[in-house]
């Protein structure tokens, strides 16, 4: 089974960010020289994705202006003799059809997944969260693994997960494996923003899935719960409990996420990659006195 589609929400308000996120979104913020979207998008580009639907919402044109193809900017530096920075918008011509949708109400991440239901209709999808970059310097290749997974499997559907410091677990759902220390696992339940002492393991949902078309059936059976949203958990969870494969998959070893959801991990990617610039990072490294070896890559965790 070929996929080639990808749902990224984009939709939120980025409030924990404000007042950065006051008149752009938080999908649009800069990471190194990148805003946050485009690692996104790349990412999905080089796993074999081909269409992209954007669930966007009030005040994200932003990100549709980014993945225009800009004329008269590429116009502007021809004729300026600024052609070397003609290479920096090369990802307008990747081979990518972009598409939008909007969510009306911000009723959840379940809900936005919703959304997309009459674009995707009876395909099989990744759905890549806007604000979480995976990896540094693009070499994440999660997606393409997840895909082959659910292809070979027949699952309903294939999450990411991460593991993370047991304090921090009530932030994320959070898997309760079938098989432990596995790489890839069945999922016996997932469990959405657990108290900490309580979590049924340290496996922390990171920001990709692959479905398969039955979300959409779980997630219209899916009752709103807090603050009235509809939680893409709680209609995993229904997949499972109706006998449904779901299978998750550990972040390779040494390969990390970027959360851009709030100004501590917000900070910390900005600084971590800026520190890996191939051009400008030896000299960052040598004003912050930091060595090379404690400057975090894909190659090690962070």
């Amino acid at each position: 089974m070929s996929i080639d589609l990808a749902v990224v929400p984009v939709a939120g308000r980025g409030t924990r960010l404000l007042p950065l996120t006051k008149s752009q979104p938080k999908e649009m913020l800069p990471v190194g020289r990148k805003p946050v979207v485009q690692y996104v998008v790349e990412e999905l580009a080089r796993c074999g994705m081909k269409r992209i639907l954007f669930v966007t919402g009030p005040g994200k044109t932003a990100i549709e202006n980014h993945f225009d193809i800009d004329m008269e900017l590429i116009n502007h530096l021809r004729e300026t003799g600024k052609e070397e920075y003609l290479a920096q918008l090369n990802f307008e011509r990747e081979d990518v059809e972009y598409f939008y949708v909007r969510q009306r109400r911000q009723l959840g991440l379940g809900h936005a997944v919703l959304c997309a239901r009459r674009f995707v209709n009876n395909a099989s999808f990744v759905v890549a969260l806007g604000d979480s970059i995976l990896g540094l310097n693009e070499r994440s290749r999660v997606v393409e693994v997840m895909i082959e997974r659910f292809t070979a499997t027949a699952a309903a559907a294939v999450i990411n997960f991460e593991e993370v410091p047991r304090e921090e677990i009530g932030e994320y759902g959070v898997a309760l494996p079938k098989q432990e220390n596995a790489e890839v696992f069945e999922l016996l339940d997932i469990v959405e923003k657990p108290d900490p002492d309580r979590a049924p393991s340290n496996l922390a949902v990171a920001g990709r899935y692959v479905f398969s078309p039955v979300i959409f059936d779980a997630l219209a059976e899916t009752p709103p719960g807090k603050g009235g949203e509809i939680q893409l958990t709680d209609a995993i969870r229904r997949l499972i409990r109706d006998g449904r494969k779901v299978l998750g998959v550990r972040m390779p070893q040494g390969e990390r996420r970027y959360d851009i959801g709030h100004f501590e991990s917000y900070f910390r990617a900005v600084v971590e990659f800026a520190l890996a610039d191939p051009q400008f990072g030896q000299k960052l490294r040598e004003y912050f006195g930091v060595t090379r070896q404690m400057v975090p890559s894909a190659c090690s965790k962070g």
